[in-house]
């Protein structure tokens, strides 16, 4: 109003709905005639190869997929259902110990965060934001009935629960859980939007230039 331009999307983590929006159509068009499209359609069924039958039948049908049919089998395996839904409860499960590294052939997760020489700007928005709808769900859910996976699978240590000082206050010297999320760690391999509960971690794009920069891979 008045000539005065609107706090850019940076700050605001929000978009005027006012602006309007425009689908970027060429783009997708352009891949589609492309050859990194015939690539990727030649191995369109690897994945979900594995995740239906898993790692044995999964191999055999990649293998033959991959090398022989080069993807001109008649079909496309549709993946069904999301993958948070596979997550499943802690109940279900038995706790795992793990050997501690040996500093030769395995190594702790933040040697390994400093190898995959991942850089964020300090004073760059969060990129991993709990979405709104959803504020209850790591606390309530995540940990109490999942034990907290995405504090397990993550590697780069971006996600920790940690005493709530101020409900310790509030009730008395029990202390709750909250969460914390180290956006600055994230080497992008977005396990956490896929696979947590209800899907409640908004993975937005950060600034350019930001994440892991690996040097061989």
């Amino acid at each position: 109003e008045g000539g005065k331009c609107p706090d850019p999307v940076a700050e605001t983590m929000e978009i005027d709905p006012g602006e309007g929006t425009r689908e970027m159509v060429s783009y997708g068009e352009a891949m589609g005639s492309n050859w990194v499209n015939d690539e990727l359609y030649e191995v369109r069924n690897c994945h979900e190869a594995f995740a239906r039958w898993g790692l044995g039948p999964g191999l055999a049908y990649t293998g033959v997929s991959a090398m022989i049919t080069k993807g001109r089998e008649p079909w496309t395996l549709e993946h069904a259902g999301r993958d948070s839904d596979k997550t499943g409860e802690a109940a279900g499960y038995s706790e795992r110990s793990y050997p501690t590294p040996d500093g030769v052939l395995t190594f702790d997760l933040l040697t390994n965060l400093q190898r995959s020489g991942t850089y964020h700007d300090d004073d760059q928005p969060a990129h991993l934001r709990v979405k709104a709808e959803l504020a209850t769900i790591p606390e309530s859910v995540s940990m109490r009935t999942y034990a907290a996976p995405e504090q397990r699978f993550c590697p780069a240590g971006v996600y920790e629960y940690v005493d709530d000082e101020e409900s310790a206050e509030e009730e008395g010297g029990e202390k709750d859980k909250k969460l914390v999320i180290n956006a600055q760690n994230c080497v992008h391999c977005k396990c956490c939007s896929i696979k947590m509960p209800f899907e409640y971690i908004d993975w937005t794009v950060p600034e350019g230039g930001g994440g892991p920069n690996y040097q061989c891979m």
